[in-house]
């Protein structure tokens, strides 16, 4: 059952209708939570039309930055001054307490390319809930986790990009999953059968040159790469209407 559809309260500006969920998005969202955020990336994010959604707390740090978020979305515990965002953007109130405010903001919204920002890295359980949720919705809506250090792409299917020689390129198993080939990889994935508990692909590397990545089906994996790499895998995505 979708708990997230269920007493759903909506606060907009008040010239503005309630929205219909979930909010349907034209071009990339950048949903950021309330770990570390670093404000230079997302008014990089805001100059480049991605549009900014904050999930609870995580409206804070996009206020922090300077900075309007599209909507807030969540429980809305950890939002400092709730009123006052009401006035100036759609606040969505989800008050159940089953899904995390990450999964909230996701189920909430619709987006040809979504990045998650401020996820990772504050806290364990954070980090490992922000996993649980990218699978969730991997085979339908395929993610960026970016923090300090990584950007980190969960997918499903094939993936192609360039690298340079001995440029460190982590390939994870969120689920067993087999890989049919690689190529551009220093130890390659023909025929290997990555699984959590078992093999895992951290830290291979690139030899110099294009990288392609095939999965011998549609499970979901997660592929890591230095932060430096986020605009090449935001390239990836469709951009949408």
């Amino acid at each position: 059952m979708d708990h997230s559809k269920r007493f759903v309260t909506v606060q907009s500006p008040p010239s503005d209708p309630a929205p219909t969920l979930p909010l349907l998005f034209e071009r990339p969202i950048a949903i950021v939570g309330g770990g570390t955020v670093d404000p230079g990336l997302l008014r990089d994010l805001a100059e480049r039309g991605v549009a900014l959604v904050g999930a609870d707390g995580g409206g804070d740090s996009i206020g922090a930055a300077g900075l309007v978020p599209e909507a807030i979305i969540g429980d809305l515990d950890s939002l400092f001054d709730r009123r006052q965002w009401e006035t100036r953007t759609r606040v969505i109130h989800l008050p159940e307490q089953i899904t995390t405010d990450f999964q909230k903001a996701l189920r909430a919204t619709s987006a040809p390319a979504t990045l998650a920002l401020g996820m990772t890295g504050k806290r364990l359980d954070h980090t490992l809930a922000a996993l649980s949720a990218v699978l969730e919705v991997a085979p339908r809506r395929p993610t960026l986790l970016v923090d300090e250090t990584d950007v980190a792409l969960t997918t499903t299917g094939p993936v192609a990009f360039e690298a340079q020689h001995r440029e460190r390129v982590s390939i994870h198993p969120l689920l067993p999953i087999r890989f049919s080939r690689s190529s551009g990889l220093l130890y390659p994935l023909d025929g290997l059968m990555l699984a959590p508990g078992a093999l895992l692909g951290t830290s291979n590397e690139g030899i110099g040159g294009r990288v392609q990545i095939v999965p011998a089906d549609d499970t979901p994996w997660m592929l890591i790469l230095g932060r430096q790499r986020l605009w090449d895998l935001l390239a990836l995505f469709p951009t949408g209407g």
